[in-house]
């Protein structure tokens, strides 16, 4: 069956081109709410310019990751036909099929995305259950509210895989090695979400920290044979290693200068408290079934009414006015044990001024089994990870910094409590 196709302008590619059968999954009303979840939360009373949302960065994670399918094809075939037994037919079912995944795979963002996360439901009763992440949301949705436009399209009958297939390859359940090769499209540490959304993101902040060589990176991308006589995995040949260099650095400068901004976390810690004064029992529904509508009418729109009546309390009437919560000292990034000393004795010398304790925890890049594979061109073709080559990669350490934060009205005092302890053992 023959589709019309629709182009959509975007500022990071030019345009981003949809089948007639993706418009119509786009126009679903669970990925319209999209336009109404923004990517970064309160980033914009930092960087005003940071106004978009999950909807053009889901636009946008689809065409990169199609970008990357069809580098990879063009590199990997023959390597892919052995594999995994792939004809003409299958590597178009599975161009289809990774195309739904990336579109689909945020679909389950709480209102403000990544704030709200920290109060998701507990997956069981006990006091240390894990809580759902929004991916769980978003294999649910995908299953109960995408299944009609996508199992039953016409469209489909040229490719016959159904809803449940799309949310199993992004959870990773997917049956067969041969899908879940493609899941490294979206989930790995270079795949097409973190590609987009840092571009994406130093685009609309209006800073340049997020900019990567990502030309290159979809002119290198291959299918790296796998460890003792695994399966393949997403690589770069060797020709693309400083370009895999810049991805890990743009990633490292957005989170510090943008995602662990000062100001922006204090506002996610007013975000979520305010949310936990605004929802039911004080906190998202889980992704049941039944329940699945009721979280779906939960969007930035709904939390800004609730906060502009008041329903917030203190830290909603803080986010409208403005009124965040100051930092007044920080640990440096990567602490040692005397660094661990002096925050507890700043704690105990701020007493009950400390408003808020703020942890920023991150690992840019991780070695050992996810490190990103390189294909060495020479002597001879071979795997090696890019922490081999890279001083960058192999120099990455855990950023484990924790921020302590006072009210407006108490800095004067705070200041003037820290300048005494300094005084004191100086």
């Amino acid at each position: 069956m023959s589709q019309k196709t629709f182009e959509f302008r975007c500022p990071i590619y030019g345009f981003v081109t949809l089948s007639e059968w993706e418009r119509e999954i786009i126009s679903q009303p669970a990925f319209q709410r999209l336009r109404r979840i923004g990517q970064l939360a309160f980033t914009n009373y930092v960087y005003p310019g940071a106004m978009h949302t999950r909807f053009e960065h889901s636009l946008g994670v689809m065409h990169m990751a199609t970008m990357l399918y069809d580098g990879i094809v063009a590199r990997s075939r023959e390597l892919l036909e052995s594999e995994f037994g792939y004809n003409d037919t299958g590597f178009e079912r599975y161009r289809a099929l990774a195309r739904l995944v990336a579109l689909l795979h945020d679909v389950g963002h709480s209102p403000f995305s990544h704030p709200g996360e920290e109060i998701f439901s507990p997956k069981d009763d006990s006091v240390e259950s894990e809580r759902y992440a929004h991916e769980d949301y978003s294999t649910a949705i995908i299953r109960h509210h995408f299944k009609e436009v996508i199992n039953n399209h016409p469209v489909n009958d040229n490719y016959r895989f159904t809803a449940d297939e799309v949310a199993a390859l992004l959870e990773g359940s997917a049956d067969t090695k041969s899908a879940l090769f493609w899941r490294d499209l979206v989930t790995s540490q270079m795949d097409a979400d973190r590609m987009d959304y840092l571009l994406r993101d130093s685009h609309h902040a209006g800073v340049d920290y997020g900019r990567y060589d990502w030309r290159r990176l979809v002119q290198t991308v291959e299918a790296v044979p796998g460890v003792r006589g695994g399966s393949p995995t997403l690589g770069v040949s060797e020709g693309g290693l400083h370009a895999a260099e810049g991805l890990i650095i743009a990633r490292y400068f957005m989170f510090t200068q943008v995602y662990f901004h000062k100001t922006r976390v204090a506002y996610d810690h007013h975000l979520k408290e305010a949310l936990k004064e605004i929802l039911p029992d004080g906190r998202f529904p889980p992704p049941t079934p039944d329940l699945l509508d009721e979280y779906l009418d939960w969007d930035d729109w709904r939390v800004l009414g609730a906060l502009k009546n008041g329903g917030g309390g203190e830290h909603g009437r803080r986010i409208l006015d403005r009124d965040h919560y100051r930092e007044i000292w920080h640990t440096p990034e990567i602490p040692g044990p005397v660094d661990e000393k002096k925050l507890k004795l700043q704690r105990d010398e701020l007493g009950n001024l400390v408003a808020a304790e703020i942890p920023a925890e991150k690992s840019w890049y991780n070695t050992g089994s996810s490190d990103i594979p390189i294909l060495t061109e020479n002597p001879v073709r071979e795997r090696k990870p890019l922490s081999y080559f890279s001083s960058v990669a192999k120099s990455i350490k855990l950023i484990n910094q924790t921020r302590l934060y006072v009210k407006d009205e108490d800095r004067d005092e705070a200041k003037r409590r820290l300048r005494k302890e300094g005084d004191d053992n100086g």
